[in-house]
């Protein structure tokens, strides 16, 4: 079908075919719902004449036939037909001074030499339609070329030529597009004018998506712009105005903003050159170097930092060892002055001591060897030391001295008089403990200890252990309790904790105790 329009010379007609994968946000744009879809467009591709969804042959053709702006070829090139109808062809120059008698303009003698391939062009539609006038019966002859032409600004308006427009994408770099369309995924219209509007660079490319994105003409087609515009209009660079540098891009303002602190920048129109390869490779060397330079600065700097810091350590270290000598003399001379003030003391305390003394002596001797009391606020406080000092009396009063006795020997673990006295003795003690059933209790256990070696002859009841809960609060607190223990037989063990019974223990003395201590529990 492109094939068959593209060869019928009465219908100019150009075919393109469009991907689903190529197309992006154009599917939106354009309201496709279905594939294939056919959409047909004039005045350039500006304005949709209409569309076909689905493959149907026979409506394509009859869109394509119906529309009289493809059948009268509104678009594209070719020889073209009269707006009028049919007729003779003006020449430019004629057709500009029957466009200029409609506004009143006298028929000029001679036209304006104007080139001919820019009046060819109409002011709507640059380089697509080629106006072909041709005038009526009642319009003006055509003028003369001979003659200029006047025009009469009072009666007449003048229209000036149109600069040729031009689509500002076609210098874009594909691999730039590609890009930013392909691979960072942004549409191709955004992409496009991002790289007209940031300096034709990825980077500024992107800053400038960052700051426009929610702009809602973003994807607005690209206007055309006059072919007289100087391309160099958009700002590729960045100038700083304190010292003349021109960066190529964000980054790298911002990395001499923060090296020089500069703040005064302003956008510019001048392209920074790429560098070559042998250009890179020959800074590289010139970077390596400038390296090496600062490199050996920075050791030099640390050496001579390395040097004052030792200066200072070895400083601190003396002061340090100045400051402990100084503290060692003082604590010397501090110790010193201590132990001759203890000595100061001591003589004056004995020098106190030997008054005192000569006083009490004096006042022995006057009061027949007693020292008389005094009353203080703490009560009674002598003077001295009280001592037994005989005094002269009659013989009729002097007491005789009563005999000393010496101590009755216990054997212990023998069931002698004396070990069965000492049991009772005990055993009356424990019993006047009456507060809270604390000698009944501690009887109870003494009955169980002695009643158990008594009648059974187990190894396990040999051994009392003293750090056990029962020993400790029934036993050990009352007097009399252990001793017990000790004069039935009962001693020291191995270790600490632990009493064990003898091997030589009288049997006899155990069953009386135990007898003693039930009778005992019974009356308490």
């Amino acid at each position: 079908l492109a094939s068959k329009y593209h060869n019928d010379p009465d219908i100019n007609l150009m075919v393109g075919l469009g991907y689903e994968e190529n197309l992006g946000d154009s599917i939106q744009q354009y309201g496709v719902k279905a594939f294939p879809t056919y959409v047909l467009f004039s005045d350039s591709g500006k304005k949709e004449v209409g569309r076909i969804s689905g493959v149907d042959f026979a409506k394509i053709e009859d869109l394509v036939n119906g529309c009289s702006a493809i059948k009268d070829k509104g678009f594209g090139s070719g020889e073209g037909q009269s707006l009028g109808g049919s007729g003779t062809t003006l020449s430019p120059a004629e057709a500009r001074a029957k466009f200029l008698a409609k506004f009143g303009a006298a028929s000029p003698s001679q036209p304006k030499n104007v080139d001919e391939e820019e009046d060819t062009k109409p002011a709507s539609t640059p380089q697509d339609v080629e106006m072909k006038v041709e005038p009526s019966n009642d319009e003006a002859p055509p003028a003369d070329d001979s003659k200029p032409m006047e025009i009469d600004d009072s009666t007449c308006v003048v229209v000036p030529d149109e600069p040729e427009m031009v689509d500002p994408t076609k210098d874009l770099s594909p691999e730039l597009l590609q890009q930013l369309t392909e691979v960072m995924g942004f549409p191709l219209i955004r992409a496009q004018k991002a790289l007209l509007n940031g300096g034709k660079n990825v980077d500024g490319a992107v800053e400038w998506l960052l700051q426009h994105q929610d702009e809602k003409d973003i994807d607005d087609p690209i206007k055309l712009v006059p072919k007289s515009a100087k391309p160099g209009a958009v700002a590729s660079s960045y100038k700083c105005n304190e010292c003349g540098k021109i960066l190529s891009n964000m980054g790298n303002l911002e990395l001499h903003a923060n090296k020089t602190g500069h703040s005064d920048f302003e956008e510019s129109t001048q392209q920074v050159k790429a560098l070559s390869a042998e250009e890179k490779a020959a800074k590289v060397i010139v970077l390596k170097k400038l390296l090496q330079v600062k490199r050996a600065e920075r050791e030099d700097e640390e050496k001579k930092q390395n040097v004052v810091l030792e200066q200072q350590r070895r400083s601190m270290g003396q002061q340090m060892g100045k400051s402990r000598e100084q503290m060692a003399r003082e604590k010397m001379s501090r110790d010193a002055k201590m132990r001759k003030k203890a000595k100061t003391d001591a003589l004056r305390e004995r020098e106190r001591i030997r008054a005192e003394l000569a006083k009490d002596k004096a006042e022995r001797k006057a009061n027949k060897g007693k020292l008389g009391s005094r009353i203080g606020v703490n009560g009674y406080a002598p003077d001295g030391i009280q001592y037994d000092v005989e005094t002269k009396k009659d013989e009729t009063d002097a007491k005789p001295a009563k005999p000393r006795v010496a101590p009755q020997k216990v054997d212990l673990g023998k069931n002698t008089p004396s070990t069965q006295k000492k049991i009772e003795e005990y055993i009356q003690k424990i019993s006047t403990y009456r507060a809270g059933g604390d000698g009944g209790k501690c009887l109870k256990v003494l009955k169980a200890y002695v009643g158990n070696v008594a009648d059974k002859d187990d190894e396990k009841y040999r051994t009392i252990k003293t750090d056990n809960n029962a020993y400790k609060t029934k036993i050990k607190p009352f007097l009399g309790a252990k001793q017990l223990l000790l004069l039935v037989g009962f001693s020291q063990g191995e270790h600490s904790d632990t009493l064990v019974l003898s091997p030589d223990a009288d049997k006899c003395l155990l069953v009386e105790t135990k007898a003693k201590l039930e009778a005992a529990f019974a009356a308490y």
